[in-house]
């Protein structure tokens, strides 16, 4: 039997690629036939995993930033032996298939990142890598390297030319990930045709301003050249590495290589044909022959890596017991066992003390309190942190090279730094959190939307969150935007009212292992809420009665933040005959049971009034068309805070007028 050429290996992937696109009838088969000889060489070669454990904690990570290529990443995975078999690449983009258009973490064994929008997994891969470097740093001991791996990434021209790939270049660079290798694949076609029109930057000169070893000119179809170049990568860890590639999009296709027709669409059925005869491949759709799909899963020893690494382990938990039994609990993703009830006293306390703060200062005040409980709790902010009130008493900067490194200078980045904080949640180990004005979460959207989509574990802090910032105009002021992250699915948004809701708004973000969280932060001062232990308890249901009505109420109050103040003097004009909810999430408000919901909200009380300094139209789903709005439709102003809430009807005497109205 003749050994398979890495050309047949290689027309393996661009195979697979090209049927499942053609049987899908929609995708991009440019991509995977272009980029396939340097995945064939990565990963037959270098790339450390294991197919039959996708979780391996020491695998190597492999991001496919340019994620409408997905079929290259499904063959890959298919041929390797992963979990997903021949029946999986055929329903390629179908309801339901592990192959769907796009590589989806939730969906597909292997798959360590979602991505599609252009430029994330770049940054997700510069995120995985500062995981690795954090996690060495704090548990690898002489003779003990138990995290030991690499993050690899494939780009595209479209990932270059967004900027969230400068940003996050940008840190890579400083934070000097050694262990991340990127390859670009520059082939220059995009999907209006040739870049040369709209894409003229020195890219590897790019690079290495950013402080990346580059290495140019990679013949991208020439596996002698990618192992050269991926041997040079691997000889240096201080800094990390851009190999580009010169591809040609569609390679095989006589009729489509090197045009923008190949990037995303079928070949059709005669090009189809046309290129099987000019890459000498005599077989029929989604068939790889034995000998091919042999060479593809000999090559793979993940399963002796994986028990060499688990010997490893074990010889270093012998070793040092209190560091193993630390780093498997963050790997597992589990919190300390004492946790929440070390939470819940520290929020029992603040009860009792009662602190008028300012809530950005509460979760100040909470990571203080939780952070030395939590080594995976790692942070940062936007060039904001002395406003977003992030740091705290622990806080070691990872460019410090400390075991202990726990805090990120992202600088002005919001884009790359969510992105980031996705990819140190994803990676494991760590339960990460960013931070700016809230106005900004504008620049860091679709992360956040992505964190959602993911799932990850990452909490998002937003200080600032109304016109009470005050004079800063109306620029840095955000009306829509907290109506706008609660419609992201499977996003929680917190906007506590006081240090007692922002405390356990932060313990249930640390808590909540099934996706993001948003906590939204006041500039100014908010006066401590009375309340029963029930009511404590209450806070976490995301709503919950604050201030009741003598027997059954005839109005609702339903306030956030800085206005659940203003709601509670309201109702104390008001007569007894009136109930205040405060509703720190709706979003977990709403998926409480239909019982405890109407506890809170009866169906019967029609007459119900919300009040929240931002946009009304959200509100009316708790307060019906017969109920009324407190908040603010237009863009703020610049003046003092107090001056705004007159100016803008967000007062006590506006909810009274409103109360007596209805």
């Amino acid at each position: 039997m003749t050994t398979p050429s890495r050309r047949e290996l290689a027309n393996a992937i661009r195979f697979l690629a090209i049927d499942g696109v053609e049987a899908a009838k929609s995708g991009h088969p440019g991509m995977p036939m272009g980029m396939a000889d340097i995945a064939e060489v990565l990963w037959n070669d270098y790339l450390r995993h294991n197919p039959g454990n996708p979780r391996w904690p020491d695998r190597d990570r492999f991001m496919l930033s340019n994620g409408h290529g997905s079929m290259l990443h499904y063959a890959l995975l298919h041929l390797s032996g992963y979990d997903l078999s021949i029946d999986e690449i055929k329903r390629f983009r179908q309801l339901e298939s592990k192959t769907p258009g796009h590589p989806e973490n939730f969906m597909t064994p292997g798959v360590e990142t979602t991505t599609g929008p252009l430029g994330q997994g770049f940054a997700n891969s510069v995120g995985f890598a500062l995981a690795e470097k954090l996690l060495a740093q704090r548990y690898n001991r002489p003779g003990f390297d138990v995290v030991d791996h690499r993050t690899w990434v494939f780009m595209g021209d479209g990932c270059m030319m967004e900027g969230i790939s400068h940003e996050a270049a940008s840190l890579a660079g400083t934070w000097g990930l050694g262990k991340l290798v990127a390859f670009w694949d520059d082939n220059g076609i995009s999907i209006d045709g040739e870049v040369e029109g709209w894409f003229t930057d020195d890219t590897p000169a790019r690079f290495e301003a950013y402080g990346w070893r580059v290495i140019r000119n990679v013949d991208g179809h020439d596996p002698h050249e990618i192992r050269i170049a991926i041997e040079t990568a691997l000889k240096h860890d201080d800094k990390p590495t851009l190999v580009c590639c010169r591809t040609t999009i569609g390679f095989g296709s006589p009729a489509k290589a090197g045009k923008e027709s190949s990037h995303g669409a079928p070949l059709g059925k005669d090009e189809v044909e046309a290129t099987r005869k000019a890459l000498d491949w005599p077989h029929g759709p989604f068939e790889v022959p034995p000998a091919i799909a042999d060479a593809w899963r000999a090559n793979d020893a993940g399963a002796t890596r994986e028990a060499e690494w688990n010997a490893l382990f074990e010889a270093y938990a012998a070793a040092h017991p209190e560091l193993a039994t630390e780093l498997r609990r963050r790997l597992r993703g589990e919190l300390p066992a004492d946790f929440s009830s070390q939470a819940d006293a520290y929020i029992a306390k603040l009860q009792t003390e009662g602190p008028v703060v300012a809530s950005r200062k509460a979760s100040q005040m909470a990571i203080e309190a939780f952070a030395p409980l939590l080594p995976e709790l790692i942070g940062g902010s936007a060039d904001l942190a002395h406003s977003n009130l992030t740091l705290w008493k622990g806080s070691q900067p990872v460019t410090g090279g400390s075991a202990e490194a726990n805090y990120i200078n992202y600088g002005v980045r919001e884009f790359a730094m969510t992105a980031i904080a996705n990819a140190l949640s994803m990676h494991c180990g760590f339960i990460p959190y960013d931070a700016t004005f809230l106005v900004f979460s504008d620049y860091a959207r679709n992360a956040v939307r992505m964190s959602a989509l993911m799932r990850s574990h990452a909490i998002h802090v937003y200080t600032h969150d109304s016109i009470g910032l005050g004079e800063d105009g109306p620029t840095h002021q955000p009306v829509e935007h907290l109506a706008s992250l609660r419609y992201i699915p499977n996003n929680d948004v917190w906007r506590p009212c006081d240090a007692v809701e922002s405390a356990v708004a932060w313990k249930s973000a640390i808590e909540r292992m099934d996706g993001p969280a948003c906590l939204v932060f006041s500039r100014q001062n908010l006066q401590h809420q009375p309340r029963d232990e029930q009511q404590v308890r209450d806070i976490a249901r995301g709503g919950y009665v604050l201030k009741d009505s003598v027997g059954a109420p005839e109005l609702v109050l339903i306030a956030t933040g800085s206005e659940v103040e203003l709601a509670t003097k309201a109702a104390e004009q008001l007569g007894d005959k009136v109930r205040v909810v405060s509703m720190p999430s709706t979003t977990v408000f709403d998926r409480q049971d239909a019982a405890y919901r109407e506890s809170v909200l009866p169906n019967a009380v029609r007459k119900r009034i919300a009040v929240e300094a931002g946009v009304t139209g959200f509100w009316r789903q708790y307060v019906g068309l017969d109920g009324a709005v407190i908040g603010i439709d237009t863009f703020g102003a610049s003046a003092p805070a107090g001056e705004l809430y007159k100016h803008f009807g967000i007062t006590v005497d506006a909810v009274v007028e409103a109360a007596r109205a209805l």
